[in-house]
């Protein structure tokens, strides 16, 4: 056997989290402010106008402390204790976040055994368990619950581009008033060059973005410190009792709705650790994002007390120091105006890391993905979904028009997200961490008290904007779910189908078969090739066998045999002299249900059989030297189990001649009397080589019973047959693999799912 270097040192199909250190986590560190924090960062453009509106009454100066004080306890509370602190700890093995990667962690993924994706003979029907603790019947449950999780994250991703740009943009409004019906297009445009340079990737857009952000947050930090000096008892909310007072003395509970816009940025901290890991996160946001952010707050809180109705209608933009609308303002308006764009930046990659882990766990169709990293796997493009996404943000943008209306609308997806982070991460302590299922209930008591809050805040904005983030989030959910109900019906049946090679073809030189008999029965002819003759055998002893043999069982198979068991029914083969090459769409041993589906449609037998399945390893790229691996099955001449390793930045690109080489290597240590003559032999025929693909033709399992079954019969069909089918023809898992259609055949299989 043939195996590279890299899969004998254990990188196996798995990537793992980003581990740096010293100067190369302090530039990790400083590229998270271009990625994930300008979302956060950019709160302090609307939050106070949030809570109290700009053609409202002035708030008191008590007020103005309470609500500052629900700020920044907020703001420690859950993006620096609950998110920073801890729930950067949960994420996956190999450095993803989120709440999906949480669903993970819970229920572990199949990671694929690169032997056993060799292995053609074996018991191809061995069972592999999960390391999940929790019961199964708790999988589609939580299940849904991170699936919404994640589809309100991908909701957030519209509603962030469209608050922060429009807000920003609308400081124009505060020089120039005849320009604020322009705010709407300006925007749109802003938005739109942002979408065309993602294909930049990631790494581009990070080193250029993390020193507009750098700036743009030591800018809110200074002129906080500036406005703190016109009012310097602000620093009395750092009292938390002024919080509470605030809601007991005015009794408004939907002030706290608007202070959820100080922190929707948090779940990005945790979407986004794909992208880079926990220290680098830890260090940019506790020890300069989060300070900058409160002293920005503090400092619109001690203008506002002072200087009230001036400053109401706009409180980020009128509260700049320095002369009216002079160079400090400017310099403050375009550095927003950048920061917002970086804003919808941090949503968009996240989305992107999202996007990834579902296609990669089969949740969503094979969209096409650009890796942009040489470093980093999560760095990913997905141009369908970056096109799609901008789409859906300029109609928001257009429909809401103003950054007030939108804001009425913003928050109830991150305040969703938080509880069900929460429910998660509480649940892993136990079953994950191993740690006393007493700290879980204590972390799901204290946080969820306080995401309750928010979300009960949030829920009373629904009949004002808030139903639309809402309604994107069950429509992507409702999606997500029906194509991984689809795709595991798929998944299963192909993994049901799969075989022993042995059960399908039988290499037999001890038979001697009668040549009269032979010929007398079609079903029992024999061909000679190297001294074996080859026939397909039906003599299956178990219900997992390919659909075609088992149909010709039950037709010819007579009451007497009592089982198909006893059944012994041959067709004859044609072996040719050229090379076949089967993919394996999904891991597993044995052998694919196409290649009996193959022999069914044409009855000829390749000289040269190869089952490649394809590994996805950790690294960027691999030398071509080290990317195959190649299992030569004994009992059958010709058979080969092969897997071509890549990195996630390599193109698909299986070079035939790089398999055939170590096959005749493996043949000239098998047979060294005569490796020339086999080597030439296989060379030859290898010249002509043709890849095989299985094409699922899926048809819906009718079930028995009344009406009431026959309509959820039909329904079933139309989603299987119709939308499953057509979706999947569009987004073929192939799609990126393979190059000229000259070389493919698509076998069609009949998968009654």
């Amino acid at each position: 056997m043939s195996t590279p270097a890299t899969l004998e040192k254990g990188f196996g199909t798995k990537r793992s989290a980003v581990s740096v250190r010293g100067w190369a986590l302090a530039v990790l560190s400083f590229q998270t402010l271009g990625i994930i924090y300008s979302d956060i960062g950019t709160s302090p453009l609307y939050v106070l106008n949030g809570i109290w509106a700009p053609s409202g009454p002035v708030p008191s100066k008590e007020d103005v402390i309470g609500g500052l004080s629900a700020i920044i306890w907020s703001l420690t509370i859950l993006p620096l204790c609950k998110y920073v602190l801890v729930c950067l700890r949960f994420g996956t093995s190999e450095g993803e976040g989120g709440t999906y990667a949480l669903f993970q962690g819970l229920f572990p993924p199949k990671h694929s055994d690169l032997d056993d994706d060799r292995t053609l003979t074996g018991d191809s029907l061995k069972t592999e368990s999960t390391a999940s603790k929790l019961s199964p019947k708790l999988w589609w449950p939580l299940l849904v619950v991170s699936l919404f999780g994640t589809s309100l994250t991908l909701a957030d991703g519209v509603f962030t581009p469209a608050v922060s740009v429009t807000s920003a943009v609308g400081g124009i409004a505060v020089a120039k008033q005849s320009v604020a019906n322009d705010v709407t297009p300006i925007s749109i445009a802003f938005l739109v060059a942002l979408f065309l340079i993602q294909s930049r990737g990631t790494s581009f857009l990070a080193y250029f973005f993390a020193p507009i952000t750098f700036i743009w947050l030591l800018l809110l930090a200074i002129t906080g410190i500036v406005n703190i000096t016109h009012f310097p008892g602000i620093w009395r909310a750092f009292d938390p009792s002024r919080a509470v007072l605030l809601f007991v003395r005015t009794g408004n509970y939907d002030l706290l709705a608007g202070v959820l816009l100080a922190i929707t940025g948090c779940e990005a901290l945790f979407a986004n650790l794909g992208q880079f890991n926990m220290a680098s996160i830890q260090i940019s946001f506790t020890f300069f994002v989060y300070p900058s952010l409160v002293l920005a707050y503090l400092g619109q809180g001690a203008r506002l007390i002072t200087d009230g109705d001036a400053v109401i209608s706009n409180i980020f933009y009128n509260t700049i120091p320095g002369p009216d609308k002079g160079g400090l303002f400017w310099v403050m308006y375009v550095f927003a105006i950048l920061a917002t764009l970086i804003a919808s930046q941090a949503m968009i990659t996240a989305t992107f890391s999202l996007i990834q882990q579902l296609i990669n766990m089969r949740n969503l169709p094979a969209f096409r993905m650009k890796y942009t990293s040489e470093k980093i796997q999560g760095q990913v493009y997905i141009p369908i979904i970056n096109w799609a996404l901008m789409i859906v943000i300029i109609i928001v943008v257009a429909v809401f028009k103003s950054s007030t209306a939108l804001t009425n609308a913003y928050g109830f997806a991150v305040a969703t997200v938080m509880i069900t982070t929460t429910v998660l991460v509480a649940l892993q302590f136990k079953y994950v961490k191993g740690i006393s299922a007493w700290y879980g209930l204590l972390f799901f008591l204290f946080f969820g008290f306080f995401d309750g809050l928010f979300w009960g805040a949030a829920l009373r904005k629904i009949p004002h904007g808030a139903w639309v983030p809402l309604m994107i989030g069950l429509i992507l959910l409702s999606s997500i779910m029906f194509w991984t109900w689809a795709k595991r019906l798929e998944d299963k049946f192909d993994g049901s189908t799969r075989e022993n090679l042995r059960h399908i073809i039988l290499c037999r030189d001890e038979d001697v078969i009668d040549e009269k008999a032979s010929t007398a029965s079609e079903e029992q002819t024999v061909f000679e090739s190297s001294g074996k003759r080859v026939v397909i055998a039906d003599d299956v002893p178990h219900d997992n066998i390919p659909r075609f043999i088992l149909t010709r069982q039950y037709s010819h198979a007579s009451d007497a045999c009592n089982g198909l068991q006893r059944a012994m029914i041959k067709k004859p083969l044609a072996r040719i002299p050229t090379c076949a090459i089967f993919h394996k769409l999904t891991t597993g041993r044995g052998v694919p249900h196409s290649f009996a589906t193959f022999l069914r449609q044409w009855p000829a037998l390749p000289r040269i059989v190869i089952f490649l399945s394809v590994s996805v390893l950790n690294v960027p790229r691999l030398p071509a030297s080290e990317r195959y691996s190649v299992t030569r099955v004994r009992s059958i001449e010709g058979f080969y189990g092969v897997t071509y390793a890549l990195g996630f930045r390599d193109d698909f690109d299986v070079q035939v001649t790089e398999i055939i080489d170590r096959i005749c290597d493996i043949e000239a240590r098998a047979h060294p009397e005569d490796a020339v003559s086999r080597s030439q032999e296989i060379r030859s025929v290898a010249e002509s080589y043709t890849h095989i693909v299985p094409y699922y033709m899926v048809s819906s399992r009718n079930k028995p019973g009344g009406k009431i079954r026959w309509v959820q019969n039909w329904v079933r069909r139309l989603l299987v047959e119709e939308v499953y089918q057509r979706i999947s023809t569009m987004f073929p898992e192939t799609a990126n693999w393979l190059g000229s259609t000259d070389e493919i055949i698509h076998v069609g299989v009949n998968a009654v799912i």
